[in-house]
């Protein structure tokens, strides 16, 4: 199958997750990405960035798509999200240069490890004694977490859903609800890691439809899919049950980071 066809496939996929489990697709794009984008002309050196690159920039797309369907179903939570956003865009700018100046070999690594770490985190971790009628979490504390979800979201590529919701569950916010939110949140950080690897200005030898390390044929054809399929996922997270839901988010990481270490 071309490449070509496979970025709407791809697509389909990170919205049905981005819905699901609030991860925008992330993870799973740049497992693909890394493999696929070195056949459209890619340097081989810098397909690592490329796809870390490329998924954010998709991401904005289908993180909109995600958290309007959330929204309608009232699974969002506005105030958390106004304390996070400004953490979220330093962090995913400041996180875009870091992993512009690290090899792509280490990269790859970080994915993997941070896909296993997440997963265990989901199944072992116990979520606070905290109810929800305490109203949703705020303050400074947030704004720094998400300055340091923002960060290592742009290092790994992805919408900061695997750190938000566990975040959140242990806060106190249904699994359902924290997805839905991550959703929200994962718009800003994608958009201003986005930018900044698109004004880092890519490497030698990128093909036509390049902005910096952003390959955006595959970003938009990634994002025309995954918002046709973001409600189905969303429709989905709220038919399963929050135990489920951590258990199907936590195999999900596992099996991309060893996908990931495998390659």
């Amino acid at each position: 199958m071309s490449a070509w066809l496979l970025y709407p496939l791809l697509g389909a996929v990170a919205g049905l997750l981005a819905g699901l489990l609030g991860v925008g697709g992330g993870l799973v794009l740049v497992a693909a990405l890394a493999w696929l984008l070195p056949l459209q002309g890619v340097p081989v050196e810098s397909a690592m960035h490329v796809a870390l690159a490329t998924s954010l920039a998709s991401i904005i797309v289908t993180g909109l798509s995600s958290a309007r369907a959330h929204h309608r179903r009232g699974s969002v939570r506005w105030t958390s999200v106004r304390w996070l956003v400004p953490g979220l865009l330093a962090g995913g700018f400041l996180g875009s240069i870091v992993a512009v100046a690290l090899p792509g070999g280490l990269l790859r690594y970080l994915v993997a490890g941070y896909c296993l770490l997440a997963a265990a985190q989901l199944v072992f971790g116990q979520p606070r004694q905290r109810s929800e009628a305490h109203g949703d979490p705020r303050g400074m504390p947030m704004a720094g977490a998400g300055v340091g979800i923002g960060a290592v979201s742009a290092v790994v590529g992805i919408g900061g859903g695997s750190m938000t919701v566990p975040l959140l569950v242990w806060l106190g916010v249904s699994p359902v609800r924290a997805v839905g939110t991550s959703s929200a949140c994962g718009v800003a950080i994608a958009m201003a890691s986005a930018i900044g690897y698109a004004s880092l200005g890519g490497s030698p030898g990128m093909p036509p439809g390049s902005i910096g390390y952003v390959y955006l044929p595959a970003a938009v054809g990634i994002a025309l899919a995954s918002v046709l399929v973001a409600p189905l996922g969303t429709r989905l997270a709220h038919a399963i049950s929050g135990r489920s839901l951590r258990y199907v988010f936590a195999a999900f990481l596992v099996l991309v980071g060893a996908s990931l270490l495998l390659a």
